[in-house]
Order: structure tokens, then sequence, then C-alpha cells
């Protein structure tokens, strides 16, 4: 799996917005060991943003392509905090697959006995509970903290700044967060701005996820096939491609 050309690792934005695609690869590539090659893409089809759960079921089959077609990647990360389709991808490949919320969660979850998660539009707050109390570290979160930025608002980086700033300092003072998580992609490259105004550690979910994956594939770890991913099973998917057919997976 890791040879001496170094480790591979494919990052797939959930969305199909090419400004946050571009933000989310700069903040991979500032925290990447020397001998990784980082390559972010994002979905041929699916929604620009995804902030409901229409969005995240209607992205999860571009997002399953992007790792049906590569055989050269050594990992990969998905780009969206919710990280839609995270089980279906792990069933595809015995390749790492890593979501940028539990990576932010299971960092958060080292450096603090509670941490709060600041995010995008008040919707998704069942979302992002949904997906907290999925990793099992429930009990660690203080709050889930959501703002009037839409995703793609992301992109205007002050003000989101300022956005942040004033949930997070709500979410130290009134719920007890003791470390905040950055609860969107769009958000990457704000954690160390944020840090200074709010005297607590700020976790990037892009970075995070990069330095895990990197660990995997260091570990020489793959996804377990015993029995929950396994990969899928031998039948006809109707009207979906070639390479999205179970059959393919296996050659």
């Amino acid at each position: 799996m890791v040879c001496d050309r170094g480790f591979r690792i494919k990052i797939i934005n959930g969305n199909t917005n090419e400004t946050m695609t571009a933000g989310i690869d700069a903040a991979a590539q500032a925290v990447r060991l020397p001998q990784t090659k980082v390559v972010t893409v994002q979905p041929e089809s699916g929604p620009e943003s995804i902030e409901c759960f229409y969005d995240e079921y209607l992205a999860i089959p571009g997002i399953l392509e992007q790792i049906a077609l590569d055989k050269d990647a050594d990992a990969f990360i998905l780009a969206c905090w919710g990280d839609p389709g995270i089980e279906a991808a792990r069933e595809m490949t015995t390749r790492p697959v890593v979501g940028i919320a539990e990576a932010s969660l299971y960092i958060a979850n080292m450096l603090a006995a509670k941490w709060s998660v600041v995010t995008t539009t008040h919707r998704v707050r069942d979302m992002v509970e949904k997906t907290v109390q999925k990793t099992g570290i429930r009990d660690r979160c203080a709050s889930v903290r959501t703002t009037d930025l839409a995703v793609l608002d992301t992109n205007h980086r002050d003000a989101t700044l300022e956005a942040l700033t004033i949930v997070s300092q709500i979410a130290i003072a009134e719920d007890g967060a003791e470390a905040i998580c950055l609860g969107c992609a769009g958000m990457s490259g704000l954690d160390s701005q944020l840090e200074k105004r709010l005297g607590v550690p700020v976790i990037d979910s892009v970075a995070a996820a990069v330095k895990l994956a990197e660990s995997l594939i260091g570990l020489q770890k793959l996804t377990s096939k015993q029995m929950t991913y396994r990969l899928p099973e031998l039948k006809t998917v109707k009207a979906y491609p070639v390479h999205l057919q179970p059959q393919w997976l296996r050659q």
C-alpha cells in the first residue's frame, strides 16, 4: 500500500462549488507531510452546497463515484462535515476513508474535556447532532452552536471569522466548551485566527482529517472486511453506471 512514491490522499469535497474545493485544498496542502501528495476534487454531479438531508442524499452518489474510479489513492477524505456516505464508502474499498467530522471530533476529544461544534445555518443543528452521536462521544460535546451563515457564505472569510468568533465565545462562556470544532469544510484555514481570539484549541476539520489519514497510511492499516464493511453484495443496480455496480468494485 505504501511505497517509495510517498502517500497519496484524495480529498472529495461533498459539494460542487469550485471556490470551496480550492479552499479545502489549500488547507490540506498547508499541513500535509512533504512526501504526501494531496489531490482535491469535487463530484461531477450534486448540489453546490449541502445544507439539509435532501442535499446530502443527492450528493452521495457523486462522492462514491470519485472513490469507485480511483485506483491510485492510499486513502480518501470526505470533506463535508456530515461525512455523507462514509459507511458506503468504507464498503467500497479497503483503503482508509476518513470523514472530516469524525476526524475533528476525535482530535478535539484528545485536547479538551468538553468541546463544542460551531457550524452554519440553524437548520443543520439536527444533522450535526446526529453526526456527533454517531461517533460515540456525545457526552463530551458541550454544545452545537449554529450561525446565520449559509455554506457558501463561508467563502467570505472576514464575515465568517466574525460570526464564528461570536458563537464560539458563547459556547465557551455559557456551555463550558474548552475547545471548538469548526463544523464546515468551508471554515478551514480560520483556526489559527480564532485560537488567538478565543484562547482555546480550535480544530480545522480538513487539517485534522489529513493528519489522521497520513497516520493510517503510515501504520499500513486497511478497512476491515470482516462483516459490516464487506464489499456490497453482488446484484444489479438499475440505471446506475457500470462503475457503481458491485461487480466493478471487485475488479
